[in-house]
């Protein structure tokens, strides 16, 4: 079976979140699992040369855009196993940055269409065509409205995977005849048209054959105002053909006892792994004590991250017999907090407010617990990065964090970190508070830590439930 995957980003070449460690860990799996797996990118300015200079090209082509003709390159290389392609165009991908330019209606309209046009100079039919995010959602809705009749398109499938509903590609009216070249067929309620604006996320919901999100606990949410982002009602109509399937990470990539980035390295020891603390205290400034818990924040600095929880009880939290360590970026607000209190109390916060993978890693292996109290969170990657290096995730019971881990119970040492149900923060702090006691508690601590260290997050089940979705789909 042929699968092309459709992205705006994947690991190693670009990366801003985790999408890009799903587009560049799932296809290795699959094609373990013996599907032809190939993905298709744009060709950006910040992709490494490293990279770029052993691409090779492929083919060329013209590609329409509204009433426009574009020129693409498509270059093509393979890394780890996979064959990646790359479609270039300077006038479109040839810039600093990834995402927040003025026209990127157009940018990633055109990568959609450069998508389909393509693959027959390729030489490569996919069976399934699985797009993600609202930057391919356009792909189904293209197949559909200039592809349907064509011997080369006719057996292809789509599936279309939410990452997060948040982000959907929202534009002018304009946009549809001028970048999209739709007519106002496709401008109503059971199309494109959302509030008076064109919503691209809204395309991919109703034209994709099937539907993923990355947990079953946020396909079911997003069912519900209070999650769907104005789109619950498309969800609930398309329930029947949604399924929501988690997101694993790449063993071989976080591996604390090959990972390059550490201090020491280590598999399941608790001695290497206060080593990693002592290290991490003496890089940051704080001081080294091996038995004091350190709680670690490695995130995105946003309010979905619940990081206003933390604003709200930070000083409670700081008066509490541990230390703490942030790293991330974002909103300047959040940024702000956690430099003044690492200026307060140098003794118990340090706030890296940077992007730093090698650091992050760092702070992973030293941290004995994992703070991720997030309002919302379709899969998460932090809590699984956690359990991998051994530190004990703290988060709120939601999306894909429900569904990765299982509150502690004393009575039956069952569970693999601590949780909270209500978005409160007093509810946090008190989970907090829990689990400080519980990490003084040796026996019960190593209980925990086991259990963490039991749970599966790699891709291989994640990789058959897709697997058997595109049989499902080729077989109807």
């Amino acid at each position: 079976m042929r699968i092309l995957f459709a992205a705006a980003e994947a690991a190693p070449f670009v990366k801003t979140g985790g999408l890009a460690d799903v587009i560049g860990s799932l296809p290795k799996e699959m094609i373990k699992q013996g599907l032809d797996v190939r993905v298709m990118l744009p060709k950006y300015k910040v992709i490494p040369g490293c990279f770029t200079e052993n691409m090779r090209r492929r083919a060329e082509l013209t590609v329409p855009v509204g009433w426009r003709r574009q020129y693409a390159g498509i270059e093509e290389l393979e890394w780890d196993g996979v064959t990646y392609y790359f479609v270039d165009n300077e006038y479109y991908f040839w810039r600093d940055g990834v995402y927040g330019c003025y026209d990127e209606a157009e940018q990633f309209a055109y990568f959609s269409r450069a998508v389909l046009e393509s693959l027959p100079q390729l030489g490569f039919k996919p069976d399934i065509l699985h797009c993600h995010d609202w930057h391919t959602a356009m792909v189904p809705v293209f197949l559909r409205a200039f592809y349907d009749g064509h011997p080369f398109y006719d057996s292809m499938r789509t599936v279309f995977t939410i990452h997060n509903l948040k982000y959907q590609g929202i534009f002018p009216y304009t946009v549809l005849p001028d970048v999209l070249g739709l007519d106002n067929d496709y401008f109503t309620l059971d199309g494109l048209e959302f509030y008076g604006d064109i919503n691209y996320m809204k395309g991919g919901l109703l034209y994709a054959d099937r539907l993923t999100t990355v947990s079953p606990s946020y396909a079911r949410e997003i069912q519900e105002p209070y999650y769907g982002e104005r789109l619950d009602g498309v969800l609930r109509a398309r329930a029947a053909d949604t399924t929501g399937i988690i997101n694993g990470i790449d063993y071989d990539t976080y591996n604390p006892q090959s990972d390059p980035h550490l201090y020491v390295n280590y598999r399941r020891s608790p001695a290497k792994k206060r080593k990693n603390k002592v290290h991490l205290q003496q890089q940051l400034g704080l001081p080294t004590a091996e038995g004091i818990p350190l709680i670690a924040i490695v995130s995105r600095l946003a309010e979905q991250k619940g990081l206003d929880l933390v604003a709200c009880v930070l000083e409670d939290m700081l008066a509490l017999d541990m230390q703490m360590v942030v790293l991330g970026t974002g909103e300047a607000r959040y940024e702000t907090m956690f430099r003044e209190a690492a200026l307060r109390c140098p003794q118990k916060i340090a706030a890296c407010i940077q992007f730093d993978e090698g650091l992050a890693r760092r702070v992973y292996a030293a941290a004995d617990l994992f703070l991720m109290p997030s309002k919302f969170e379709p899969c998460g990657i932090g809590q699984m990065i956690a359990l991998r290096y051994g530190a004990v995730p703290i988060v709120r019971e939601t999306g894909g964090l429900r569904d990765t881990v299982q509150s502690y119970n004393e009575m039956t040492g069952e569970g693999n970190g601590f949780t909270f149900a209500h978005y409160n923060a007093h509810d946090m702090l008190y989970t907090v508070g829990r689990a400080l006691r519980v990490y003084r508690d040796p026996a019960a601590f190593a209980r925990v830590l086991a259990n963490g260290q039991k749970t599966d997050c790699g891709w291989i089940q994640s990789a058959r439930q897709y697997h058997m979705l595109y049989e499902q789909l080729v077989t109807a």
